[in-house]
C-alpha cells in the first residue's frame, strides 16, 4: 500500500503540471509555426522560457513590495485602489520583468535577425511566465481553474507579449539602421502597450461587477482577434533587421 502511495501522488502532480502547461505549449507551438523564414534554435527558445520563469519569481517579490506600498498609501475602499493595483503593481511589474529578461537574453544574440523573431522571443518569455503562474494556481486551487485560465489567462499573456514583440522587433531594426530615437520609441511602445492591455484586463477581472465582466469578455474577444491578425501580418511581412 505504502509503495503505491508515492506513485499515485507522483501521477497527480504530473497531471496537475501537464494540465497547467498544455495551453502554453499549444500557443507557443502556433506562434513558432508562423516563423516561416528562419526558425529559431530550440536552445534559445528553452532559455527564454526559463527566463520567463525567473521573471515570474522576480514579479512575486516586486508585487509584494508594490502591494505593501499601495496598502500604506491608499485605502482598499478607494475606487482607485483596483486601478492602481492592476496597472501599477501587477501589469507594470510583470511586463517590466518580462521585458527586462527578454532584452537581456536576446538583444545582442546573433539569432535576432528578423522582425518576427521579436514576437517569438517575447511570446516564449511570456508563456514561460504564464506556465509557471498557471502551475502555481493549479496547485493552489485545483483543476477547476484549468479551463478558465486556459481560455483567458494564458492567451491573455500571449496577447500582451505579441504587442510587445512587434515593437521589440521594430526597435532592433531601428538600432541596426542607426535610428536611436526610433529604437527608444518602439521599446517604450512595446512596454506601455503591454502594460495598458494587461492592466485593463486585470482591472476588469478584479472588479467583479456584471458590467465589468461584460467589458472583460468583450475586451478579451476583441484582443484575441486583433492578436491573431497581428501574428499573421507580422509573419507575412517579416524581414531582416540588418
Amino acid at each position: 500500500m505504502f509503495f503505491f502511495m508515492p506513485m499515485a501522488f507522483g501521477r497527480i502532480i504530473f497531471i496537475y503540471i501537464l494540465a497547467a502547461i498544455i495551453p502554453a505549449i499549444f500557443l507557443l507551438w502556433y506562434v513558432y509555426k508562423q516563423d516561416t523564414i528562419e526558425k529559431e534554435p530550440p536552445r534559445l527558445l528553452r532559455s527564454l522560457i526559463g527566463y520567463g520563469i525567473v521573471a515570474a519569481l522576480c514579479s512575486i517579490v516586486l508585487e509584494w513590495v508594490g502591494n505593501l506600498i499601495l496598502d500604506n498609501t491608499l485605502s482598499k475602499e478607494s475606487p482607485y485602489y483596483i486601478l492602481v493595483f492592476a496597472f501599477l503593481v501587477v501589469a507594470a511589474v510583470e511586463e517590466g520583468t518580462k521585458m527586462f529578461f527578454l532584452k537581456r537574453r536576446t538583444w545582442n544574440d546573433w539569432n535576432f535577425s528578423h522582425l518576427y523573431d521579436g514576437v517569438v522571443y517575447s511570446v516564449c518569455v511570456s508563456l514561460g511566465f504564464a506556465a509557471f503562474e498557471n502551475i502555481k494556481y493549479v496547485f493552489t486551487y485545483g483543476l477547476s481553474v484549468v479551463l478558465p485560465r486556459a481560455l483567458f489567462a494564458i492567451p491573455g499573456h500571449l496577447g500582451f507579449s505579441v504587442f510587445m514583440g512587434v515593437f521589440y522587433g521594430r526597435a532592433k531594426l531601428c538600432e541596426n539602421r542607426g535610428n536611436t530615437v526610433g529604437k527608444i520609441i518602439n521599446l517604450t511602445l512595446g512596454y506601455v502597450s503591454a502594460v495598458l492591455l494587461h492592466g485593463f484586463y486585470d482591472a476588469c477581472a478584479m472588479n467583479g461587477s456584471t458590467t465589468a465582466n461584460m467589458i472583460f469578455y468583450g475586451f478579451v474577444a476583441v484582443m484575441y482577434v486583433v492578436v491573431y491578425h497581428m501574428i499573421k501580418k507580422a509573419s507575412k511581412e517579416d524581414q531582416p533587421v540588418y
